[in-house]
């Protein structure tokens, strides 16, 4: 009977370890008596990571090198010894978050770490890793590794704080060690040896795990067992709240909108995106609506395109982005780029474009203003949120004054010369209206 896995059969290769780790960690944990809800395993990028959608327990995928670090913060989350958290990894994601590994250690925190060692890099190419033994070849070290891999339980043991290490090989039934590590309070580790059959084996044809095992040197034993002090996350209490009654954006203006909208800013970096949209989010506010925002943007940040979601709703928001937005606004090659794929599942609304883009195929109302002629490209967004609201009369233009007035960009913004060059005779004199926004 499977308390913890599903019927569907496991999704590893035919004679994989991860099979037996799988299979041996269910029968753990049902000698120990745990309910599957009780039971949290955070699995890390490899081949062993696939196997969260076979387990009934809570599962978590974390980034490569990472599920220790995930599992240090649920573990301190959950701050309770009869929950469980257990941390599948292999051998390159080890070799990754080796200083995960040694503070969740040094720290004792409530974990056990099982290590998937199949000496290489088995979902990439069969590439070495810093625990490929001396001697074991791979697909793209045909001729043998030269140097000892690392010994991680050597290097656990040395650290203060753990409660148990053991190596063993993941061949049989292994569940009674793995039971033994996942009683222990604190932290504890198992490295399970294994060959991988499709890089491993083929490489090293007619090579037994004991034999790569005994020659590298890798000791099958329980290297630490004994009582330490386990981590217990401290509870503060009396703390002050992080927002005072000063803190609160307070109601200035009316708004006649009835429903939410969602808008999306998209253009380049350095060009004001992020900061027209939270002029626009703070002015919505000003006139009583709840609003989020959400920005996207590429890792370099200053190149590329930046984009930014808003949702303006005179009820509560529960969550943020706007992938379907009713209004689009798009201010350089860079941000249309980004919205193509939004712009094609546009079924109506409005898309304000530069135009000096050329308008892709889309069922949004198309109005085209040249906003990097008029306001440079550095100022394209502030006037492109400007113009959007003119055409829009979401709220009173007074409440996005009165929030672009306080910010330290108006000092340096000639806002007189943007309504001239926004052509609407209308707004002539807008500008005189500096509207304070109270807190």
């Amino acid at each position: 009977m499977k308390d913890f896995l599903t019927d569907a059969a496991l999704p590893f290769c035919k004679g994989c370890g991860h099979n037996h780790v799988a299979v041996n960690t269910e029968k753990a944990l049902q000698l120990l008596g745990y309910d599957p809800l009780n039971v949290v395993l955070v699995t890390d990028i490899g081949c062993h990571g696939i196997i969260d959608k076979s387990f009934l327990t809570h599962t978590v995928h974390g980034l490569h090198g990472r599920s220790v670090a995930l599992a240090t913060g649920i573990s301190a989350a959950l701050n309770d010894p009869g929950k469980k958290v257990i941390v599948f990894i292999g051998d390159g994601g080890a070799t990754i978050g080796m200083q995960h590994l040694i503070d969740a250690a040094h720290n004792g925190f409530n974990m056990t770490v099982v290590i998937h060692n199949n000496m290489l890099y088995g979902m990439t190419g069969g590439q070495p890793s810093e625990f490929t033994p001396s001697g074991f070849k791979t697909p793209t070290l045909p001729e043998g590794g030269t140097k000892t891999g690392y010994d991680i339980c050597k290097i656990i043991s040395a650290v203060d704080g753990v409660s148990y290490v053991s190596r063993l090989e993941g061949i049989s039934d292994f569940s009674e060690p793995l039971a033994e590590a996942f009683s222990r309070k604190g932290f504890s580790l198992v490295e399970v040896m294994e060959i991988c059959p499709s890089y491993g084996v083929k490489s090293n044809p007619g090579m037994k795990l004991s034999n790569v095992v005994e020659n590298a040197g890798l000791s099958i034993k329980k290297f630490v067992d004994k009582e330490t002090e386990v981590y217990k996350t401290g509870i503060k209490k009396d703390l002050q709240p992080l927002f005072s009654e000063s803190d609160a954006i307070v109601t200035l203006f009316p708004t006649k909108l009835e429903k939410p909208v969602r808008l999306m800013l998209c253009g380049s970096a350095g060009e004001g995106v992020q900061a027209a949209a939270e002029f626009l989010l703070k002015a919505g506010m000003t006139s009583g609506l709840n609003g989020i925002k959400k920005g996207s943007y590429p890792v370099t940040v200053g190149v590329g395109f930046s984009a930014a979601e808003v949702i303006l709703s005179s009820e509560e928001i529960l969550y943020t982005g706007s992938p379907n937005p009713d209004i689009l606004c798009v201010t350089s090659a860079d941000g249309l780029e980004y919205a193509r794929k939004t712009l094609s599942g546009m079924k109506g609304g409005k898309l304000f474009i530069d135009s000096s883009l050329q308008v892709p195929e889309t069922k949004a109302e198309i109005i085209s203003f040249p906003f990097r002629e008029r306001g440079g490209a550095k100022n394209s967004s502030i006037y492109g949120i400007f113009y959007l609201l003119m055409k829009t009369g979401m709220f009173p233009m007074e409440a996005l004054l009165g929030v672009f007035n306080e910010n330290k960009i108006a000092k340096k913004f000639d806002v007189d010369k943007m309504f001239q060059l926004l052509n609407e005779p209308w707004a002539e004199g807008m500008s005189d209206k500096k509207m304070t926004v109270s807190k």
